[in-house]
């Protein structure tokens, strides 16, 4: 670990869109910064959860693995820990597993890690807005 503190106002996460409609830079496009973490272990899980869960969502019952990767690089979101260097967890280490293996709620359970609070309890996924229709 590069240190025992987190940086000032917290670690922060990126959230990246990974879809083709917009030209993306050199990691993606950005889509927002959370911060706040205050430890690197809480960032890396909300990253790990994040992506998780938009591997899910764009998962179609059937779908193989390929599919998955597929769909989840043509319209998923990614997450990395910023300035965490080789301690920040990153998707590329899990994704394999990710789309070869569905998960529970849990794993996919970014909202109750986010250093936002209520603001994000507000935002719904996918999966919960097609529940409540």
């Amino acid at each position: 670990m590069s240190g025992l503190f987190a940086p000032d106002g917290g670690w922060r996460v990126r959230i990246l869109d990974l879809s083709g409609g917009v030209e993306p830079g050199p990691e993606g496009h950005v889509v927002e910064e959370v911060g706040g973490f205050p430890t690197l272990m809480q960032a890396n899980a909300f990253a790990r959860r994040y992506v998780r869960d938009s591997v899910e969502r764009c998962r179609i019952s059937g779908m193989g693995e390929k599919d998955v990767l597929d769909a989840w690089f043509a319209f998923g979101e990614d997450a990395l820990v910023v300035d965490a260097g080789e301690d920040g967890w990153r998707s590329a280490n899990e994704l394999a597993d990710f789309a070869a293996h569905t998960s529970g709620p849990e794993d996919r359970d970014w909202r109750s890690l986010d250093p936002r609070g209520d603001a994000a309890e507000g935002e719904s996924s996918d999966d919960e807005a097609d529940e409540s229709a």
